[in-house]
């Protein structure tokens, strides 16, 4: 019998990549004993991880979907003398947050198992602009460059790891700023503040958060977002690695295609019956 007994869960960034999360957990959770104890998270992961513990996928499915179906462009030129946003991505995250987590979803979250979100904080040594610029040329020059599980240029520019504790959030408000600064990626997004300090995306400093994770959790399970080379998903003891089948159908930005945002989850759905049935 195979054991599914994880204290911890990781859930890598992605944006609607990470609909196939959403699809595996459901399932995983419906049909073994999967309960974590902690949960680290990142970008639109830790979405994902509030959405599932809070006891709303569907609704966040639903709702993010619809707004999607809505949404005619990823980009709105004409914006940029008319007044209005470049981008739709910031409202329409922030709005599905607070639509579908009210104050009894959150109750519900803080039931649930711990969930630490990582977003990353600028060098000193740079000003807001120049951080931010270089923070997102070293993220994908390093995915181009040196495609690894867990990337180490962001750090080594001096980006500094900030951890949010959802436990502290005590508003649906306070719940979506957080999720907003861990998946703070200009021009999607405007540079978010926390604690009065520009703030990015925590992949920067790593996309799949492992290490925001308590010392103590002996057994975790990683859910990924995109494909990697199956040899870097070895060599972990104690963790579980799991990626998609096959390359996702929608892309991280693309909030255009409910289609795709379903053919994620769907896929998740039936990579969790996969992994059910495999033995090991």
């Amino acid at each position: 019998m195979k054991d599914f007994s994880y204290d911890g869960l990781v859930l890598a960034g992605g944006g609607c990549r990470c609909f196939w999360q959403m699809g595996f957990l459901e399932v995983l959770a419906s049909e073994t004993d999967f309960a974590p104890h902690e949960v680290g998270a990142v970008s639109a992961g830790s979405a994902m991880a509030c959405a599932f513990f809070a006891g709303v996928a569907d609704q966040v499915f639903a709702h993010f979907s619809l707004r999607a179906e809505g949404n005619e462009a990823n980009v709105y030129p004409k914006n940029l003398f008319g007044g209005g946003s470049l981008f739709p991505h910031e409202e329409i995250y922030r709005d599905t947050i607070l639509h579908c987590i009210d104050g009894a979803a959150l109750d519900r979250l803080h039931q649930g198992p711990r969930v630490r979100i990582l977003f990353a904080r600028l060098p000193g040594w740079l000003g807001p602009r120049m951080g931010v610029g270089a923070g997102l040329l070293a993220y994908e020059l390093e995915k181009i460059l040196s495609p690894s599980l867990h990337p180490r240029l962001g750090a080594a520019l001096g980006f500094r790891e900030g951890i949010g504790e959802v436990l502290d959030c005590r508003s649906p408000g306070d719940l979506a700023d957080l999720i907003l600064c861990s998946s703070c990626t200009p021009p999607f997004t405007p540079v978010f503040k926390r604690d009065g300090e520009p703030v990015l995306d925590g992949g920067l400093l790593d996309n799949v958060p492992v290490g925001i994770l308590s010392p103590e959790r002996e057994k975790v399970l990683v859910l990924l977002s995109r494909r990697y080379d199956p040899e870097l998903l070895t060599g972990f003891p104690g963790r579980t690695y799991v990626q998609p089948s096959a390359e996702m159908p929608v892309s991280k930005w693309d909030y255009t295609s409910p289609e795709g945002l379903a053919a994620a989850r769907d896929m998740g759905r039936r990579d969790a019956e996969a992994f059910i049935r495999t033995p090991g």
